[in-house]
């Protein structure tokens, strides 16, 4: 593969909401799909939502083919909003995933300033096993100032139940998932990973 240029959403000079929105859709088809099939609404429906300030976009020969956000406890990374759900896929079946997701992605976050939160890791599916996750994953473990990462990860998602622990992240939590029926997915795994400290004994 070329070689692969990460930065964040919030630096580009041009508008790639809907190029982030295409690589969340091919990511998340499988979830979205329940809302309706057409990737260019579900594209439509979420391209506003993305916060740039924390989302970080990997890209090849200036094709956007990876995105990964690391939220805060002052931001997430697409809290997501009534009236654009409802544009684009309807009242009801807007209405529907509002209240689906808002639990999701709009709750302030239980870390404190030292805690960043990995979320909506994704990437095309041409990209897949291409390194281009990882590539995004080591950008900002190593670039921001977090002392503490902590992920999230369904127990069926074998790709990031090998990727995370080749990357030093550790399971602290398990929780059991409500409507596994819906969601296709029984427990929620929570990691984390914090940087080793830098002790300078010459001081």
């Amino acid at each position: 593969m070329n070689t692969i240029r990460l930065r964040r959403m919030a630096d580009y000079d041009r508008d790639v909401r809907r190029e982030v929105a295409e690589v969340f859709v091919d990511g998340y088809y499988n979830e979205l799909s329940y809302f309706t099939q057409d990737r260019n609404t579900l594209q439509t429906a979420f391209q506003d939502l993305f916060s740039p300030e924390v989302f970080y976009v990997a890209e090849v020969q200036g094709v956007i083919i990876g995105i990964l956000a690391c939220s805060h406890n002052g931001q997430r990374a697409m809290p997501v909003a009534l009236t654009p759900l409802q544009d684009a896929l309807g009242d009801k079946t807007g209405k529907l995933a509002y209240e689906v997701m808002k639990n999701e992605f709009n709750l302030a976050l239980p870390y404190d300033d030292d805690t960043g939160y990995i979320e909506c890791v994704a990437t095309t599916e041409k990209a897949r096993g291409k390194g281009v996750s990882t590539a995004l994953m080591k950008h900002v473990m190593k670039e921001l100032p977090y002392r503490r990462y902590v992920l999230e990860v369904a127990n069926s998602n074998e790709a990031g139940l090998r990727l995370y622990p080749k990357l030093g992240f550790r399971e602290i939590e398990r929780k059991p998932e409500g409507h596994s029926e819906d969601s296709g997915f029984h427990e929620r795994i929570y990691m984390e990973w914090s940087k080793p400290l830098n002790l300078n004994l010459n001081r």
